[in-house]
C-alpha cells in the first residue's frame, strides 16, 4: 500500500511540476480538465490541445498527441494520433500509440474516444491493445 501511495505522490508532484513550468509561459494556456475511463477511473489534464496527463485508480499514462485532422463531415468531430507512456501502480509499464477521435459536444465540452496499441515492457516484452474514452472542459 506504501509503494501505491508513494507513485501516486510521484505522479501528482509531476504533473503539478510540469502545469506550474508550463503556466509560467507569456502566451495563453489552452487547458482542458475531465474524467476518463482509461487507468481505470482517471483525471485528465490536457494542454494545448498536444500534451495529455492521465492519472487514475490503476496507474498513471502521459500522452503527446502529434497530429490532428478533421473529418469532411458537417459533424465537429475529428481525429488524432499521438505517442505516450503508462504505468500501472502495482506493475506494468510501456508505450503506446494513441488513435482516437474527438467529438465537440457544446462550447467547451469534448468527448473523446481511442483506441492504442500497447507495449508491456515489465517482465519482457509483451504486445496488447487498450482503449479509453472521457470528457473534458476547455477553459
Amino acid at each position: 500500500m506504501k509503494a501505491v501511495v508513494g507513485k501516486f505522490v510521484l505522479g501528482s508532484v509531476v504533473v503539478v511540476t510540469s502545469l506550474s513550468a508550463y503556466a509560467n509561459n507569456d502566451k495563453p494556456a489552452d487547458l482542458a480538465i475531465g474524467l476518463a475511463v482509461d487507468q481505470q477511473l482517471s483525471v485528465v489534464v490536457e494542454l494545448d490541445n498536444q500534451y495529455r496527463f492521465i492519472i487514475g485508480n490503476q496507474g498513471a499514462a502521459f500522452d503527446y498527441i502529434a497530429k490532428r485532422g478533421q473529418f469532411n463531415t458537417e459533424e465537429p468531430v475529428n481525429w488524432y494520433v499521438g505517442l505516450g507512456g503508462w504505468g500501472e501502480w502495482d506493475d506494468g509499464f510501456g508505450v503506446r500509440v494513441p488513435l482516437g477521435v474527438s467529438y465537440q459536444v457544446s462550447d467547451g465540452w469534448q468527448l473523446y474516444g481511442q483506441v492504442q496499441p500497447e507495449l508491456d515492457m515489465h517482465k519482457g516484452w509483451e504486445l496488447g491493445v487498450g482503449a479509453a474514452m472521457g470528457a473534458t472542459y476547455h477553459f
